[in-house]
């Protein structure tokens, strides 16, 4: 492997996983109730892949792969156009919110929790303040 003094070439990301307790709750949950694009299951292992825009989420059951499960306490943020319509959505279909609706002067938040007790976020920026693609 090779690195310059400037470090590695990271040209982006691959994944990012999260931790099920109940594959099949989860599958449910990223596939239907959220409804993002079914990438891949892992053969018979307990995960799978889903899209969320350019980047993808590795749903997978910790315990199978020998790793302790430990929820993610700090949320993954969906981009999503109107937070409100989405919150809306979501909890019509149960999703359980652990936020109130907040703005954080550069964009509108609400954080929720998957079947597992990941993080998760709703997210708008509506003023530039960092990241690619800032969306107005």
């Amino acid at each position: 492997m090779s690195s310059s003094s400037s470090g590695p070439a990271i040209t982006g990301v691959d994944f990012v996983a999260l931790p099920a307790k109940d594959i099949e709750a989860s599958r449910h949950f990223y596939g239907t109730v959220l409804g993002l694009p079914f990438v891949k299951n892992y053969g018979d292992m307990p995960a799978s892949e889903y899209q969320a825009g350019n980047l993808t989420l590795a749903i997978m059951e910790p315990t199978a792969f020998g790793q302790e499960f430990r929820a993610q306490s700090l949320p993954v943020a969906f981009r999503v156009d109107d937070v409100a319509a989405a919150r809306e959505h979501l909890e019509a279909q149960g999703v359980k919110f652990v936020s109130e609706t907040f703005d954080s002067g550069v964009c509108h938040q609400a954080i929720f929790l998957d079947p597992a007790g990941n993080a998760l976020d709703l997210h708008r920026r509506y003023a530039p303040g960092g990241g690619l693609g800032d969306a107005a």
